[in-house]
């Protein structure tokens, strides 16, 4: 029988990338993820982490565990005036609670990344309303409504904050020139399209 410590060595060695990074054990593939309130990071998580931050407060309330509820709001027509209140020069933003300054916070995805609308959104909030009393109310700082224009209107979903990120990292891998050009839009459109399918069929909806 081998001993204790030859057990130990013979331990395989985690996957790079996949790495809880919190405890440093391995997080497995479709492992969850929890945001760092203090920095706005996002990181990768076991299972045994992320169960530890879904409530409020735990661990010191520095960690929040980003849930999965994926839901679609194929209508939302208030988006018009939201656009002009928040002035998001791009066709797509998302919205959520940052708890720490106590505020809503509208982000819309650019070349360098995620870029904040400055003005304030009082009546922003008012609007978002109309899609929150059908998609369900954001748990601050770890989901968001996400707005779109589809066509000639606007669509929203209510999204965990870590799929606003991918969103915002493929416009940043993709974007070229004033406009984005026609990868980024098609990497964009994906993106959606995909949205869409997870919420239709209600995926990790835990909600």
């Amino acid at each position: 029988m081998s001993s204790p410590l030859l057990r130990f060595r013979r331990r395989p060695r985690p996957v790079p990338g996949r790495q809880c990074e919190l405890c440093a054990e391995p997080a497995g593939p479709g492992h969850g993820h929890v945001i760092d309130l203090e920095s706005r990071t996002i990181k990768c998580a076991c299972r045994g982490c992320a169960l530890l931050f879904t409530r409020p407060g735990a661990g010191g309330g520095r960690f929040r565990t980003v849930p999965g509820r994926y839901r679609h709001l194929p209508s939302f027509p208030a988006g018009e005036r939201l656009w002009e209140e928040v002035a998001i020069p791009v066709r797509m933003a998302f919205f959520f609670t940052n708890s720490r300054l106590g505020r809503t916070t509208a982000f819309y995805p650019g070349p360098a990344g995620a870029a904040e609308s400055l003005l304030p959104i009082e009546e922003g909030d008012h609007l978002l309303a109309g899609a929150t009393a059908v998609l369900g109310s954001p748990e601050p700082d770890v989901e968001a409504v996400l707005v779109n224009r589809a066509g000639e209107g606007f669509e929203a979903f209510l999204v965990p904050i870590d799929a606003c990120y991918e969103l915002v990292g493929l416009a940043k891998l993709h974007w070229r020139g004033f406009d984005g050009g026609a990868e980024a839009w098609q990497a964009i459109d994906g993106f959606f399209d995909k949205l869409r399918q997870r919420s239709r069929s209600g995926e990790a909806d835990d909600g």
